[in-house]
């Protein structure tokens, strides 16, 4: 293993053969670091935090640490769960779950930038993108390719659809649909996220479908139950079945449209 000196590891983590470790890093018993990951110095990993493979964390990263909720009995073992190819800049901070058997969740891909905070209890899918100092409260659903820009606040509880960006210190208090954009304090529906879409392979007919899809759901004159209903109606495609079952699945609401 290449473990710097400095560095204190329990006997009771797991890590593979092949993890760097920085100087002065702290590893908590019952961590376990997959293959090919790089650990910088200053780094702390608490108790019931398992990495993936080939995962990068930097500088002064807290991975696992309790939750920040006052209810929070830290003699609890609970855990955050990180899959692979990950990126961890400078001060990140995650915290585990609350309660035992359902762990704060990180997916594969994902790049969260320096001081960057996921609260506890949050999922993240696959290949988003958390700019420096945003903060996600806690049980938060974050979906895939989500692109968070700096600075925004989501509040606890809301979910982010696949596709959908939120702009530079924009304030989330409810869900955001797939494939939109939000902005603002509190922020709102302005627009579809199409350079996202177009960048990730979207055709032209599945842009002109989302963008239908919401303009049937602001600006047809419905609410929101019957442009639904005629969503559903119209046989409508992939993405803007995804959009009526976020949607409907809703559980804080959504944003409203500018």
């Amino acid at each position: 293993m290449h473990i710097h000196p400095t560095a204190i590891i329990d006997r009771g983590a797991e890590i593979h053969p092949s993890v760097r470790i920085g100087p002065h890093t702290v590893i908590e018993q019952g961590v376990t670091i997959g293959e090919g990951s790089i650990v910088d110095s200053g780094v702390r990993i608490y108790p019931g935090t398992q990495i993936g493979r080939h995962n990068r964390i930097f500088h002064g990263c807290v991975l696992g640490c309790p939750p920040q909720d006052l209810g929070f009995d830290p003699d609890t073992e609970t855990g955050l769960a990180i899959g692979n190819h990950n990126v961890f800049r400078e001060g990140v901070n995650i915290s585990r779950a609350t309660a035992p058997g359902r762990p704060t969740r990180i997916g594969a891909h994902n790049y969260f930038m320096g001081n960057s905070h996921v609260g506890h209890d949050c999922r993240f899918g696959d290949h988003n993108i958390v700019v420096n100092g945003a903060v996600v409260g806690g049980h938060v659903q974050v979906g895939n390719r989500v692109f968070i820009s700096g600075l925004v606040a989501i509040h606890q509880f809301c979910r982010i659809g696949d596709y959908a960006m939120l702009a530079g210190l924009a304030k989330i208090v409810k869900d955001v649909p797939p494939y939109a954009v939000a902005d603002g304090n509190p922020a709102s529906l302005i627009g579809t996220n199409v350079v996202g879409l177009r960048r990730n392979g979207f055709s032209a007919r599945q842009r002109g479908a989302i963008k239908q899809a919401y303009k049937i759901l602001h600006q047809s004159g419905l609410n929101t139950t019957q442009a639904l209903q005629k969503l559903t109606d119209e046989q409508a495609g992939p993405e803007t079945v995804a959009i009526i079952e976020f949607f409907r699945e809703s559980a804080r609401g959504i944003l409203h449209h500018r």
